[in-house]
């Protein structure tokens, strides 16, 4: 019987997407709690030793940490095991240059490539300022205060009136405040962040409602490709009217997934 929570993860049960290889130990870092799951993060340790290889040991990573180098989302964090989730802002560097725009630190924004895999997409200092978020609940404190909640554990409270769930919001990293409102809505630019489509961008052409059951939507991407996936799994990323563009940098591909043929084809030539 359990007496606890869990301390430790065996390296065969940890996300693939962590992509640890096999051979490297029994063990993985658990991610302490934080705004994220522990399936759906990207913990600090993994970053730096596994990922940006600035670190070759857990040792190494922890002094870096200790001296207050890494930030995420404008907030120093000196967990090693910190779980820092999709559309996160990484600083690498002194907590005083964070929002130094002049500065020459490393800026990095987690994000999905089109295979739906965590990657860390480098990023101007402009597009470090702010992130989007979505939001997923919407309620009024005991004393009828407004609130939303975001999917990375932020509550805002007095939020815009016209904010309803679903939808996503620019905040401001520095202040924390939204900025912008895009509306989910037929014709928005939605990238997939759950499910067997993650990291795949398209627009969304049309949505089949299920009333006590999942509802369902359509998804059309760049090459002409059209996928279905739960509504809950979309993420607006850019307002209808624009193209199949973000609000935000995407990774190689721009979330338009190959098929096996394809990507055989591709590597040929």
């Amino acid at each position: 019987m359990a007496r606890g929570p869990k301390k430790h993860l065996k390296r065969l049960n940890a996300p693939k997407h962590w992509m640890l290889d096999k051979m490297g130990g029994a063990w993985a870092p658990r991610p302490n709690t934080g705004p994220h799951k522990l399936r759906a993060c990207l913990p600090v340790i993994i970053i730096l030793r596994n990922r940006l290889k600035y670190a070759l040991t857990r040792r190494e990573v922890i002094q870096v940490c200790m001296e207050r180098l890494v930030q995420v989302d404008g907030k120093v964090r000196t967990d090693p095991k910190f779980p820092a989730g999709f559309m996160d802002v990484v600083t690498l560097g002194p907590a005083e240059k964070c929002f130094d725009s002049s500065a020459s630190i490393d800026r990095f924004r987690i994000i999905y490539d089109h295979k739906g895999r965590f990657v860390l997409h480098p990023i101007s200092a402009q597009e470090a300022s702010f992130k989007l978020c979505k939001i997923m609940r919407q309620q009024l404190t005991a004393k009828k205060i407004p609130y939303v909640v975001t999917h990375d554990g932020r509550t805002i409270r007095y939020p815009d009136p016209a904010i309803k769930v679903d939808d996503t919001v620019l905040v401001d990293i520095k202040s924390g405040k939204i900025t912008e409102r895009i509306k989910m809505e037929l014709g928005t630019i939605v990238m997939i962040c759950k499910g067997r489509n993650t990291g795949r961008v398209g627009q969304l052409m049309n949505i089949d409602k299920h009333p006590g059951s999942f509802s369902v939507c359509h998804v059309k991407d760049a090459a002409g490709n059209t996928f279905a996936t739960r509504m809950e799994n979309a993420f607006v990323i850019n307002e209808p009217g624009r193209g199949i563009k973000s609000r935000v940098t995407l990774p190689k591909m721009k979330g338009i997934k190959l098929t096996i043929l394809e990507e055989a084809s591709k590597r040929s030539k």
